[in-house]
């Protein structure tokens, strides 16, 4: 018997996906605590993951590299026959402990930690698993959604405010950089699931804040138009700069080229919202 994951024939035929990641020191510093990892498992499953390490602890370049490494190594080593969502939460829960259990036996390294956001595609379903304030974008039909939410003080006043904090106020938040979860922290962890269904021409970008507190994230759809996943990168991380990033800058992109046409046919706004939102 098949494992559970595999793909039938015409579902391999039907899916087809273009990834890519790429980091970048910015421009105002010399060293880079972005790590950023691609793995792909088979013409219809691959994975990409970015990490920021928290700048504020010592060891962040440590934490955000060995997150990334973990994620990709432990998701391997389960295999196609678990459940593609248990897979990468486990991975993400390893990762969690590896870095805590290293902190706690090293003393330079007692605080570190970082963000941490996976994204697989797996047959034309995409599933994230988000810790920290990385963030995870779709990008349908020239719209951009924000897919992850913020773990940051900040964040969560704004979401207790019922909506009343302006995104420019939130974007100049004193605390918008401050996480109320990181990977690495505590032992445990907890860790935000998503899933979207895809169509074909859908566009996810994955990166770190250093992308989105520079560059505007409206500017993404108009940057990455046709490109594919590798210069569409180049092309954030490049728009990024040229305004001055002042933090490291790191972009994954995953460009769905081919899959099955499973939503319904968008019929004005309200259609629309009801697919992205439902």
């Amino acid at each position: 018997m098949p494992p559970a994951n595999a793909a039938s024939p015409s579902v391999a035929a039907a899916f087809a996906f273009d990834m890519a990641a790429v980091s970048h020191p910015g421009t105002e510093r010399n060293d880079n605590e972005d790590a950023c990892v691609t793995h792909r498992e088979s013409d219809q499953c691959g994975l990409v993951a970015v990490a920021d390490g928290v700048s504020s602890y010592e060891g962040g370049e440590v934490a955000s590299q060995r997150a990334t490494e973990v994620v990709v190594r432990f998701f391997k080593e389960q295999g196609p026959g678990v459940a593609t969502m248990k897979r990468l939460v486990r991975a993400v829960q390893q990762a969690n402990i590896e870095i805590y259990d290293t902190a706690v036996v090293v003393p330079q390294l007692r605080t570190m930690c970082t963000t941490l956001t996976a994204l697989v595609l797996d047959r034309g379903e995409a599933l994230a698993a988000h810790v920290g304030d990385s963030r995870l974008y779709l990008i349908r039909e020239g719209q951009i959604l924000q897919l992850t939410k913020d773990h940051t003080v900040a964040a969560e006043r704004a979401s207790a405010s019922l909506g009343l904090m302006s995104k420019e106020r939130l974007r100049n938040h004193p605390d918008r950089c401050v996480l109320t979860r990181s990977v690495g922290r505590e032992l445990i962890v907890g860790v935000d699931r998503i899933t979207r269904e895809l169509v074909q021409d859908d566009v996810l970008i994955v990166c770190s804040d250093g992308l989105y507190n520079s560059l505007d994230e409206s500017e993404f759809p108009r940057v990455v138009e046709n490109l594919d996943a590798a210069s569409g990168c180049r092309a954030l991380i490049d728009a990024a700069n040229s305004i001055g990033a002042f933090d490291n800058v790191t972009a994954a992109m995953v460009r769905i080229t081919r899959a099955p046409a499973k939503l319904e046919p968008v019929a004005g706004l309200g259609n629309r919202l009801r697919r992205w939102f439902r």
